[in-house]
């Protein structure tokens, strides 16, 4: 584990020691899989919509991923940055830190921190890939469906690549829920015919996907046409 943010290694008040509280030993680290996962997912989304042309809203929006996760990590005790260096992303035990740095005197177990690379898949390019399979299967609705279930495939499409980064057929149960129960309702402007028609619709826009090409076939066609010498670095 590489301390992040510096540290000076000062040594703590023995009282320190003895208030700690004591941990199940099972629960290391003390964050769940799930929640790391979530800030790891937040923190590409802030990346992502800092690589588009800046502007407030885009700003905003990127602030927002970003809050999402710092809030997501505090409610288990933990702190996360970003570690340049080897481009990381690092959760660490809220007691671990001092006024924003690690204090390297108070890490008793270093298998509480956890660690997630930020390079490779996942990254910008996979979003772009993910956002592009997700609008052809959107626009495959539109030429086979009725306008109804387009419209809604429309706004899943945007609702799966802009917060899960997720093909629109990889969405869970409740995923669905999210979307049919808040995010249509919020932001999609969805007619009444839409609402009725929402379940439908969501059955309608996985089987139409099943006829298109999902990123990770492209990437494995193209893997296996080789490059001719010419290999790209994700």
């Amino acid at each position: 584990m590489m301390a992040a943010e510096g540290g000076d290694g000062q040594a703590d008040d023995a009282a320190d020691a003895a208030t700690a509280p004591e941990r199940d030993e099972e629960r290391v680290p003390d964050v769940p899989a799930e929640a790391v996962d979530e800030a790891e997912r937040l923190t590409r989304l802030a990346r992502e919509a800092e690589s588009a042309e800046p502007t407030p809203e885009i700003e905003a929006a990127a602030d927002q991923y970003r809050e999402r996760r710092d809030a997501l990590a505090a409610e288990y005790g933990y702190t996360v940055r970003v570690r340049d260096e080897d481009d990381t992303l690092v959760l660490y035990p809220d007691e671990w830190m001092d006024d924003g740095t690690v204090r390297l005197d108070r890490v008793e177990a270093t298998e509480r921190a956890v660690e997630v690379s930020l390079s490779g898949p996942g990254d910008a390019d996979r979003y772009r890939e993910v956002a592009a399979y997700n609008e052809a299967v959107a626009e495959a609705v539109a030429e086979r469906e009725a306008a109804v279930h387009a419209r809604t495939a429309e706004t899943f499409a945007a609702f799966m690549s802009n917060h899960y980064v997720r093909p629109v057929d990889d969405a869970t149960p409740a995923i669905r829920a999210e979307f049919r129960e808040e995010y249509l309702v919020r932001n999609g402007w969805p007619t009444d015919e839409q609402l009725a028609a929402v379940d439908e619709s969501l059955s309608v826009i996985e089987s139409v996907a099943g006829d298109v090409d999902d990123p990770d076939a492209v990437d494995d066609a193209a893997d296996a046409g080789g490059s001719n010498g010419d290999d790209e670095t994700a």
